[in-house]
């Protein structure tokens, strides 16, 4: 029970960003999309991006995939958090 509450707390942190939710967001109308693909529709810079999106992938919401050397980011499958959010927007 306390192991699920820290990972709960850790998903709810990397939301509690406005910029983060625009990334979760965007990932919910697109299967997946590169790390310049979602800083150009978020107008910030790739470095600013990368950063948002390794914290979304430190707290399992966003996956990663290597394509080449593209790593395109989707949302993850395992996140109940993900299902739950989905409903809000």
């Amino acid at each position: 029970m306390a192991e699920r509450l820290v990972e709960l707390e850790k998903s709810l942190k990397a939301l509690a960003n406005r910029r983060r939710l625009a990334v979760v967001k965007y990932l919910t109308s697109h299967k997946y999309a590169s790390v310049g693909e979602i800083a150009g529709h978020l107008k910030l810079s790739v470095a600013a991006t990368s950063r948002h999106l390794r914290q979304l992938a430190n707290a399992d919401i966003v996956a990663t995939e290597q394509v080449g050397t593209i790593v395109n980011y989707s949302l993850s499958k395992d996140s109940g958090l993900i299902s739950a959010f989905r409903q809000f927007l």
